[in-house]
């Protein structure tokens, strides 16, 4: 049994298979999930995994919570959650941060959260009820739930009586859900069909414990590895070569350019000369006629 990971619910959108098919998914983000403890059986009893993701203020984790982080040396985090493992191969190093690539795509997954709440609701709209009569005698009471209890005996209203109250907000888990796909470089699932729980709420990524787990699957998980050189800056160093080298060709030409500012610049003071002894002769002769 493999970790499980705490991924953002994003929203719905849809994906185009190759056929042309859409099949509408919702994306799951895994926004920095990360080993921050571990429960080990000599000393808990149990083997999990605690993991941790968001990034939270330091005025809303307590002083337990930082240490606890700072001993693992992993940034404060919003959620934290454990992951039940077999035995001691299972834990994944303190400090790792999960990959999306710790799913594959046809794979079934079981998801857990919270439902959208609805506040306080009545009972027809909770529960279905079907009211009272909206006619004549029931006045403005035709929306309510009706009788609760009995006569004397038992005297009081058992215990889960379906009545008006909060509702929605409860931890359901929706299981065999299809990974459609994964996205490594932004850290998304693309789960289909509909997961619990409203946008930007926290959600538990497992494996489906009712089916049996592919064999291409990462064991104990995908870890993402944050200090792997990206494409973008292998590239660099060759432009800089290029830029290096065109340089001297450039320099080079520069004399070239130099040396024949000068003859143009000559160019100008001659006609001027030849213009001043034209002037000259041409002033002589109105003398001499004079």
């Amino acid at each position: 049994m493999r970790t499980g990971v705490i991924a953002r619910k994003v929203g719905m959108t849809r994906l185009f298979q190759e056929d042309g098919r859409h099949v509408p998914v919702t994306v799951l983000s895994l926004d920095g999930c990360q080993v921050v403890s571990h429960r080990t059986g000599e000393r808990d009893g149990y083997f999990a995994v605690q993991l941790g993701a968001g990034e939270a203020k330091q005025k809303n984790v307590n002083k337990p919570q930082r240490e606890a982080f700072a001993k693992a040396e992993v940034g404060l985090k919003k959620k934290v959650a454990e992951f039940r493992v077999d035995n001691e191969e299972g834990l994944v190093p303190v400090g790792s941060t999960i990959s999306a690539d710790h799913f594959v795509a046809g794979q079934k997954v079981d998801i857990t959260g919270h439902t959208q709440g609805k506040g306080f609701a009545g009972a027809m709209k909770r529960w279905g009820f079907g009211g009272l009569r909206a006619t004549h005698g029931v006045s403005i009471s035709h929306r309510s739930h009706g009788s609760t209890g009995n006569r004397q005996d038992p005297g009081r209203v058992f215990k889960g009586k379906k009545m008006a109250g909060h509702m929605g907000d409860r931890q359901r888990t929706q299981q065999n859900l299809e990974v459609v796909r994964t996205d490594a470089d932004r850290g998304l699932l693309f789960i289909k069909g509909s997961v619990p729980g409203s946008k930007n709420g926290w959600l538990l990524v497992r494996d489906a414990v009712k089916l049996a787990a592919a064999d291409e699957l990462p064991f104990p998980a995908a870890v993402l590895d944050l200090n792997a050189p990206k494409p973008e800056a292998e590239e660099v160093p060759a432009v800089e070569e290029t830029a290096a080298v065109e340089t001297p060709v450039e320099e080079a030409a520069a004399p070239e350019a130099a040396a024949e500012a000068p003859a143009a610049e000559a160019a100008p003071e001659g006609d001027a000369s030849e213009a001043d002894a034209s002037s000259n002769e041409n002033s002589s002769k109105e003398n001499g006629e004079g």
